[in-house]
């Protein structure tokens, strides 16, 4: 895959009440449409329009219309769960390294607000 070429694009359809909370940690808690009832509180809920995936470190996640974050570290089914499930735990701590399988770590930051109708894009870094 070429630098530039998009991973996965997605259109948010609903964001849990508490998802709030996991920004403020620095934490975005993303699911497709099959989101398990007891998850859809604090997640960002989407529809996927491109699915092919192969995540890795030094990609760019586009969140909403303005924020870039840089992807850092990508756990060992991070890839997996968020091309089978929509599943992605997006993690703004500067780690280089995921403690954790699902973990997608980025670089240090603030997150935007989310709002239906919101893109998600992941585009392959160079």
């Amino acid at each position: 895959m070429a630098a530039g070429d998009v991973r996965y694009d997605c259109e948010v359809i609903a964001v849990g009440e508490l998802a709030d909370q996991f920004f403020a940690a620095g934490i975005v808690v993303l699911f497709g449409e099959g989101v398990p009832e007891e998850l859809a509180d604090f997640a960002v809920v989407h529809r996927p329009t491109i699915t092919t995936g192969g995540l890795r470190a030094g990609d760019r996640i586009h969140l909403g219309a303005t924020e870039i974050v840089t992807v850092l570290a990508v756990g060992d089914v991070a890839d997996e769960n968020l091309v089978a499930l929509g599943h992605l735990s997006l993690k703004r701590n500067g780690e280089i390294e995921a403690a954790l399988p699902g973990d997608v770590c980025c670089d240090e930051g603030p997150l935007p607000e989310f709002g239906v109708g919101d893109r998600i894009r992941i585009v392959a870094g160079s």
